[in-house]
């Protein structure tokens, strides 16, 4: 009896030792989320470290019930999965970063055109909130758009919301944006090769 109370005093205070669940993920730095470099139209990036990023978040083929044509594009803003329907309800579901509160939006839309390493230029109203933007950026790593754009159209319109890269792979799965659907750069330049100008997207209600 002596003997069992001793290990489990110790295992109690290896335990105690050990900091915080929060403190220890504070530890993983920005750049823990990046493995090794990548080139892509000449442009040279940063990789996803995929081990950083949970496993349901990553690229896979999954049961998928739906009723949107084969080809088309969900946006599931609610749990954070955009979906690439296929037929007999399978689709390829990725992990995404969505609109934060207040720049949550749901509907229909449809891609009307696409960029490879887009620049970006932020609404007017993003640089009212942020005046420190620039009023353009140039296309290249470090880029906010990543390594490709899809860009959201509805009626003929441009919604200034677009399907679009990221240079904070840590925001992935969750409400981080003014509107924007942000994917992983290997992800976006996946879906980019998938989804042709016409593609319809259906970003889903969010229901509390």
């Amino acid at each position: 009896m002596r003997g069992i109370n001793r290990r489990s005093l110790i295992a109690s205070a290896a335990v105690a030792l050990l900091p915080p669940a929060g403190a220890r993920a504070q530890e993983v730095t920005e750049d823990a989320y990046f493995a090794g470099t990548g080139d892509d139209h000449g442009v040279a990036f940063r990789r996803t470290n995929l081990e950083l990023i949970e496993p349901e978040f990553h690229r896979q083929v999954v049961p998928y019930r739906h009723s949107e044509a084969a080809g088309s594009i969900i946006v599931d803003i609610r749990n954070h999965h955009l979906y690439l329907a296929y037929e007999n309800n399978v689709a390829l579901r990725y992990g995404c970063g969505v609109g934060r509160e207040g720049f949550k939006w749901f509907g229909r839309a449809q891609i009307m055109r696409k960029s490879v390493w887009p620049d970006w230029v932020p609404p007017p109203e993003m640089r009212q909130r942020q005046p420190h933007l620039p009023a353009k950026m140039k296309g290249g790593w470090g880029n906010p758009l990543g390594p490709r754009a899809m860009y959201l159209y509805r009626d003929g319109r441009d919604l200034l919301y677009r399907i679009h890269g990221t240079v904070e792979p840590w925001t992935i799965g969750t409400d981080v944006s003014s509107g924007c659907i942000r994917m992983l750069n290997e992800d976006v330049i996946d879906l980019f090769a998938r989804a042709p100008v016409g593609t319809r997207v259906h970003v889903l209600e969010f229901v509390e």
